[in-house]
């Protein structure tokens, strides 16, 4: 592990090999590499963690820049975790996403303390998942 972390909100020149190592842990289907560059680079808002030019941490943001950005992923490889790396990523999506009517998240309840810290309170919801279409592969990939 590098002596201190770089952060950026740029996707330029992130790749494949660019992160690789473990994100998505406990996802049943994880998304591919391919994949997982194109969902940063298809975000309104991106926020990286780097250890050299390896990405550590990620958190996206979909905004339609007027009222509303949702945050639905972060991201923080384990060895990174509890340093502080995961609230830097989501202060730096509120910073670019400015001041807005609504900035939510979608989250377990075990994460809820880590957003309240960060100013966001436990509101409900509901959800829609179709885990057969999680990835973007046919049934002819499988």
């Amino acid at each position: 592990m590098a002596a201190a972390l770089t952060f950026t909100t740029s996707v330029d020149g992130i790749d494949q090999a660019s992160l690789a190592g473990g994100f998505f842990d406990g996802w049943g289907s994880p998304p591919s590499l391919d994949e997982h560059v194109a969902l940063l680079r298809g975000s309104s808002h991106v926020a990286l963690a780097l250890d050299d030019d390896r990405v550590v941490g990620f958190a996206n943001a979909l905004s339609d820049g007027i009222l509303s950005a949702y945050i639905p992923l972060l991201e923080v490889l384990p060895p990174y975790r509890r340093q502080g790396t995961g609230s830097k990523l989501v202060r730096m999506l509120l910073d670019q996403v400015g001041e807005l009517y609504m900035v939510d998240v979608m989250c377990n309840d075990d994460v809820l303390p880590f957003y309240e810290a960060l100013g966001f309170q436990r509101a409900g919801g509901a959800v829609r998942r179709d885990y057969r279409r999680r990835s973007a592969h046919s049934a002819s990939d499988a």
